[in-house]
């Protein structure tokens, strides 16, 4: 009978680290959406509106992987006042060859987080100036720290500013991550005053109100915006889209209905056929990316199936070889 992997939080959180091999992972991910075939459907959300709550449903297949992925993710934006994560779930991994089950990942939303920190990792590595230094951060939960953690894997960031509406959560997430990353870390006020002046803009908020005006954005800058996976969510202004000298998107079809993108053809500020670059076309060679360092760009990613299916089975192969996790015969 097939055999079944089954791991902890506890154990993915030991053998799949936010790392450039994380980063790598997704980066690879990226790269065979532009490059491979590649079944991957609309992701299936419903909303529970009466708690702040959304439960997302991805996957993809990739043709010549062993392996494919269907990841649950909840999301409970008031569960910080109860003590409890705003982020949960759990990914299951099936064989591509007979649909029967490889792997129960029971990550709590674990692994969710790495990919999308290494997504954002990967964005300013193709993306933003090489001698970015200076990073802001807007939001102060768990996706910030790691945005930021995963910067610093790719870009020289020497400073770093945080800025969110509860200014005692920034304040305490910046002083741990001064200590944690030994840079200077310090929490803004105001959120103009913390993205004038960065080379790095990342938006990890769950905002269904432009939390960045166009206005603010300089020569030389990119931004990621990390958090519009849904069509209500709206983290910058849809002016920023046309005014940016290159908007690319991690996948253009789902930009278009549910990322800032969405709400900048909803302003009649881009037609809605308009074509832009995905990530992974210019990672492979196909689309161009930044042409000098006084462009501003954006990357707009909204989470995709494909780079679920990549970190599930990053961690069942790290799991075999470590011989982590518990194994049982269906």
């Amino acid at each position: 009978m097939p055999t079944i992997k089954i791991l902890t939080e506890r154990e993915l959180r030991h053998i799949v680290p936010l790392d450039l091999a994380a980063v790598e992972c997704v980066q690879h991910a990226f790269h065979s959406l532009a490059t491979k075939t590649v079944a991957m459907p609309p992701i299936l959300r419903l909303d529970v509106k009466e708690y702040r709550g959304e439960v997302d449903v991805k996957t993809a297949y990739v043709q010549g992987l062993e392996g494919f992925a269907v990841k649950i993710s909840p999301g409970f934006f008031d569960n910080p006042k109860l003590g409890l994560p705003s982020t949960n779930g759990l990914m299951v991994l099936l064989s591509s060859k007979t649909g029967l089950l490889q792997a129960l990942l029971l990550d709590n939303g674990y692994l969710t987080n790495v990919r999308t920190a290494a997504a954002g990792a990967v964005a300013a590595k193709y993306l933003a100036r090489k001698d970015s230094a200076i990073a802001a951060i807007l939001g102060a939960g768990i996706q910030a720290r790691l945005q930021l953690q995963a910067l610093t894997l790719v870009r020289p960031i020497r400073e770093a500013r945080i800025w969110a509406r509860n200014a005692s959560q920034a304040e305490a997430l910046a002083g741990d991550l001064s200590k944690e990353l030994g840079i200077a870390v310090a929490a803004f006020a105001d959120p103009s005053k913390a993205v004038v002046g960065s080379d790095i803009v990342v938006t990890t908020t769950p905002a269904d109100r432009p939390i960045v005006s166009a206005a603010w954005l300089e020569t030389g800058q990119h931004v990621t915006a990390v958090g519009s996976d849904a069509e209500h969510k709206n983290e910058l202004d849809p002016s920023a889209i046309s005014r940016a000298d290159l908007y690319v998107a991690d996948s253009i079809r789902q930009t278009r209905t549910l990322g800032e993108l969405h709400h900048a053809i909803a302003a009649g500020l881009v037609a809605s056929d308009a074509s832009f670059p995905e990530l992974g076309e210019i990672i492979a060679g196909k689309k161009t990316g930044r042409m000098s360092d006084s462009q501003i760009t954006i990357a707009d990613l909204t989470g995709t199936g494909i780079q679920d299916t990549a970190i599930a089975s990053l961690a069942l192969e790290r799991a075999e070889a470590a011989g982590a996790g518990s194994s049982f015969e269906s």
